[in-house]
């Protein structure tokens, strides 16, 4: 069993019957059905249905030659909104099967962020017709969490926020710049590290982690998709399963502006989230990349 089926609302479902009996409703009440052709005589298929807004279960495979549908894997999903990068995405295959891991470089975390890949088909279309490298793609996030807790914000005026944005920026410049090979955006963005921790170092002592450290952004256990995030919610709204009626609640979560929206089921989730605190949490990072046709 998939181990964020939870995240949307199946809690309940624990034997492998129980999964296929949910599998042959998706595939046979799909919302969504999308097909390609790869390596010239296979043909994928991709069934989603929707049990909440947005929040539902996708099931791949591929067809067989008498037309029949062989399944091959599911998984649960989460559609982002908004726009969450505009910086370059590089899709590989997974070894095991047909579904891909996006990479994304975005300065604003200050890791590499590999994500599980939505919109499969489309990829493979645009790999059939050898339109690569492609220009003007944008990346919509979102993360499926079956553990998470909620943190009271860090007090800050309107002149401390905007310090912090400008800060942000000024970080992404040098960067930028390291990246192309600047010694001095290096040197400047090394004294600031060093900084950083001369400072963190002396107050850890006296003060309460979470007080010094608004927010992060770390890879967490041994899956190169799962991560361990701390961020301000913006937005928060409840959704509910329509087959099983759990309640889940739906966050969109800042992180140092890198923006996203998390799953999480109400049972698992420590808290009242509210706009202005903060959502900690593992999380399972997906994206969907927008083509420039789209």
């Amino acid at each position: 069993m998939h181990n964020y089926l939870r995240a949307i609302g199946f809690e309940n479902i624990k034997s492998r019957e129980d999964i296929q009996n949910l599998i042959a409703m998706t595939v046979q009440k799909a919302d969504s059905r999308s097909y390609v052709t790869k390596d010239g005589d296979k043909l994928l298929g991709e069934f989603c249905k929707d049990f909440a807004d947005g929040i539902g279960i996708c099931v791949c495979g591929e067809f067989n030659e008498q037309d029949k549908f062989m399944y091959d894997y599911y998984y649960p999903y989460i559609r982002g909104t908004g726009i969450t990068t505009e910086e370059d995405i590089t899709v590989t295959r997974h070894a095991s099967r047909e579904s891909y891991a996006g990479v994304c470089d975005d300065l604003r975390v200050g890791v590499t962020i590999i994500f599980y890949l939505q919109n499969m088909i489309p990829y493979i279309k645009v790999q059939n017709e050898n339109k690569f490298p492609i220009r003007g793609t944008t990346l919509t996030m979102s993360a499926l969490s079956t553990n998470g807790t909620v943190v009271m914000p860090i007090a800050k005026t309107d002149s401390d926020k905007s310090f912090v944005r400008k800060r942000t920026r000024e970080r992404e410049k040098l960067m930028h710049k390291a990246r192309k090979g600047d010694e001095s955006a290096m040197e400047s963005l090394s004294i600031e590290d060093m900084d950083t921790y001369s400072a963190l170092s002396k107050q850890i002592k006296t003060t309460d982690i979470y007080t010094l450290v608004d927010n992060y952004f770390m890879p967490y256990g041994v899956e190169s998709d799962q991560y361990s995030v701390m961020g301000e919610i913006m937005d928060c709204h409840e959704e509910t399963n329509r087959l099983t009626g759990q309640t889940l609640v739906v966050m969109t979560i800042n992180c140092n502006e890198f923006i996203f929206d998390v799953c999480i089921n109400r049972k698992d989730l420590l808290g009242e989230p509210k706009p202005g605190r903060r959502f900690k949490g593992n999380i399972w990072m997906q994206g969907y990349v927008n083509y420039a046709e789209d």
